[in-house]
């Protein structure tokens, strides 16, 4: 699911008197990871990931969108100062909780392969000790072409899967790991998605898993409300 704070899930999917610092904590013990889109708008001190470590259980992934000032630009090349100043905010404080960072480009970004494979080669492949994982989320048609699945496998970036109706769904498969992002959910369904839809994607993650893959999905944008319900039931699932 997407971040922990939001209004409607305090009594339904937070307990009724929850207090608000606690909602990390009850969300990291009822999934197995969390996509955090505040990283994306700003800049979070290191005191701040090392409390999201503390506060959460063995086993918790962090996903990072990387920062609006690094992807909202017309050259992406230009990012690389953007870029190192996220990865060096101190994200590595959450340690063995930090999963992939995801970087979401605008809908307006068209592809250009030299600016892409100039901006997947300004992603590090480690902070400190620690190796980091990259995933590029393209929102626009013209991304559809094999000289983006292959700039990104040279590099071991993933290319997130979106199951949306508003942007593209690319299938390929291009580094150790898959990234989905569920965002057709409605709120009128309890589990997010109807549980056909659910059975299916839990065999769509099973493929994916196959060989040992790490496979990372989250229920996004659409059914929000009942996002926190659509992930434990995948998760029952698998």
């Amino acid at each position: 699911m997407g971040g922990w704070t939001f209004e409607p899930w305090r009594g339904h999917f937070y307990p009724a008197g929850l207090p608000h610092a606690r909602e990390l904590d009850h969300a990291s013990r009822r999934v197995t990871a969390i996509e955090v889109n505040g990283t994306f708008y700003s800049t979070m001190s290191p005191a701040t990931y090392a409390k999201w470590r503390a506060e959460t259980p063995d086993g918790f992934v962090f996903a990072l969108k990387g920062p609006r000032y690094a992807v909202n630009r017309r050259v992406l090349a230009d990012a690389g100062e953007s870029v190192a100043r996220f990865v060096a905010s101190g994200i590595d404080r959450l340690d063995d909780k930090l999963g992939p960072i995801l970087w979401q480009l605008a809908a307006t970004k068209k592809f250009d392969a030299d600016d892409i494979a100039r901006f997947l080669d300004l992603l590090p492949a480690r902070v400190g000790d620690r190796p980091l994982r990259h995933v590029l989320e393209p929102r626009h048609d013209s991304f559809a072409d094999a000289r983006l699945f292959d700039l990104a496998r040279d590099r071991g970036v993933a290319v997130a899967y979106a199951d949306s109706d508003s942007y593209p769904c690319f299938a390929e498969q291009t580094a150790g790991f898959t990234y989905a992002r569920l965002q057709n959910g409605a709120n009128h369904e309890p589990l997010c998605y109807p549980a056909a839809a659910l059975d299916g994607w839990a065999e769509q993650a099973r493929e994916w898993a196959k060989g040992g893959r790490d496979v990372f999905v989250f229920f996004i944008a659409g059914g929000k409300v009942n996002a926190p319900a659509g992930a434990e039931a995948l998760l029952a699932r698998v």
